[in-house]
């Protein structure tokens, strides 16, 4: 009954925030704006769900540079968690057009003017490069889930190479991101949000200046390599990684050749 509780709570602010964001986002073409809605909204979202966390490595960024963060995707609630996270900046994500239906959520994604992709469609991907370039050079930074997917066991999958393309054709610098822990408080394929602490580990800009489109391979391996450099295994806990000093290392998996 407590998760039932949690649920309408959620819910409940969920709803006119997502309303807010639909009325206002029509008189604010960049949503820089609404994204006050955005952030207020997350905080909200993480205190009903008694979800902590702890953020390392924002001393890497400059709050005056836009962005491509590379993130590692394990739950729905990474998505309110990247937002508090990362307070110095507006941030946008590249999504799959289909989340635009979903009922006030995907609304509001559309008014707050994020980038939604038809992954079935390959000539979709100019529309895409064009829409995240304007919003970048209105200081926006763009958030990439590159596995294209929630892992269902926390273990970093092949990334697709879309977003890769965008950070080589704008030249913005990619900056990798580990999460850990959302897997736990918010799995895949359940709707209970559980109590606990996320770690967010943000990894040093990586520089596009000799990177190119032929090269994005390397970039996505080394990308990936960062990425899960700093993901727990599957079993190992907060107090077991911080006892032996390091972290979990991932092999590198490839990159799927797909366009977003």
């Amino acid at each position: 009954m407590f998760y039932f509780f949690k649920a309408a709570a959620i819910g409940i602010v969920t709803v006119p925030a997502a309303i807010a964001t639909i009325v206002f986002g029509f008189f604010d073409p960049h949503g820089k704006r609404v994204y006050g809605i955005s952030r207020l909204w997350a905080w909200a979202i993480l205190r009903i769900g008694g979800v902590s966390f702890k953020v390392h490595g924002l001393n890497h960024l400059s709050a005056k540079q836009p962005y491509v963060f590379m993130v590692n995707h394990q739950s729905n609630i990474d998505i309110p968690v990247l937002v508090q996270a990362l307070p110095g900046f507006q941030l946008r994500w590249i999504a799959k057009k289909e989340l635009l239906w979903v009922p006030f959520f995907g609304w509001a994604m559309w008014a707050a003017k994020h980038i939604a992709v038809d992954r079935s469609d390959r000539s979709d991907a100019l529309a895409v490069l064009a829409k995240a370039r304007r919003q970048m050079d209105h200081g926006i930074s763009i958030v990439v889930f590159p596995e294209g997917t929630r892992s269902s066991d926390g273990r970093l999958l092949p990334f697709k190479r879309g977003g890769f393309l965008l950070a080589v054709k704008t030249k913005m610098p990619i900056v990798p991101v580990t999460i850990n822990g959302t897997g736990k408080i918010l799995p895949k394929g359940d709707w209970r949000t559980r109590r606990g602490e996320i770690e967010i580990t943000v990894g040093t800009p990586i520089s596009m200046e000799n990177y190119r489109p032929g090269t994005i391979r390397q970039l996505a391996a080394e990308v990936h390599r960062r990425v899960a450099q700093q993901l727990w295994s599957t079993s190992e806990t907060a107090e077991a990684r911080a006892e032996r000093g390091g972290a979990a290392v991932a092999a590198p998996a490839p990159i799927e050749n797909r366009t977003l």
